[in-house]
């Protein structure tokens, strides 16, 4: 059964309430009011008036502790809620919710132990001793809640706090490396792109690679044939002057025979003359 939650006004207090002191607070609010059921069931045996007196200020000392576990709580409740999952978040609420009522119901069972003084009727003090119960009852179901809250979802524990701190580093460590992959996976398909966009431009240097070297093959091959047509031309050329040359060679050696008579002839004159 959900409770209807029932909002009371906080009230500033002029110091501040040190954490972890709801664990200690609860011990006793848990504890009194099952001592004072006990005194109540032995007195209506006993019927002693010292009994009564003594179940009363133990009744007030739980109203006093129910307000200050309720402060406490508040108070440790805000320091546990952002460390809580979805799950202990709620159930904190309805801790929180189920303690609002446990404080105001034991104003209500003051109101009842005082009446069932007043009233000495059976009827009165049955009544008192069914609200006693109930009273009592959730209280045992409130501190059950207070445990789970300890040991399920670990409210207010300090490896607790130290292991969510670890694994908050650790999620962001693990969205920084996403992060840092992701960035490497745009460079890389940037990269791609821009080199599936340079082939284009490679393939066309390439071809105009291949036709300079083509023009430059085919020149070598030009000069080649111009030089093939030119060397018989400059052979017939050195043919022609040594015809040209050898008309006057000729004619030298002829004028040199006939010089060589010319002089050869007035010595052979004397001789015959002498004889």
């Amino acid at each position: 059964m959900e409770l209807t939650p029932i909002k009371i006004p906080e009230i500033p207090l002029p110091f501040d309430i040190p954490a972890l002191m709801h664990p200690p607070v609860v011990h006793f609010i848990i504890a009194l009011p099952i001592v004072v059921l006990l005194l109540e069931i032995i007195n209506l045996f006993a019927k002693k008036k010292a009994i009564g007196v003594v179940s009363f200020f133990l009744i007030i000392l739980t109203v006093v502790v129910a307000v200050v576990a309720y402060l406490t709580g508040s108070a440790d409740g805000k320091a546990a809620w952002d460390l809580l999952s979805q799950a202990g978040q709620a159930e904190l609420k309805d801790h929180k919710i189920l303690g609002t009522y446990l404080m105001l119901a034991s104003g209500v069972v003051v109101v009842f132990k005082l009446l069932s003084a007043i009233i000495n009727r059976g009827l009165m003090k049955t009544l008192y001793l069914f609200v006693l119960i109930f009273f009592v009852a959730g209280i045992l179901k409130q501190g059950k809640e207070g445990g789970e809250l300890v040991y399920t979802y670990g409210a207010n524990v300090k490896i607790v706090k130290i292991k969510d701190d670890a694994l908050f580093d650790c999620q962001d460590d693990l969205s920084d490396y996403v992060a840092e992959e992701k960035e490497a996976e745009e460079e890389a398909k940037a990269a791609a792109e821009a080199k599936k966009a340079e082939e284009p431009k490679k393939a066309d240097e390439a071809k105009s690679t291949e036709t300079v070297t083509e023009e430059k093959a085919e020149t070598p091959e030009a000069e080649k044939t111009e030089v093939a047509k030119e060397e018989p031309e400059t052979a017939e050329a050195p043919a022609a002057e040594s015809e040209t040359a050898t008309p006057d060679t000729e004619t030298n050696a002829t004028e040199e025979v006939e010089v060589e008579k010319v002089t050869a002839t007035p010595e052979a004159q004397p001789e015959i003359a002498t004889h």
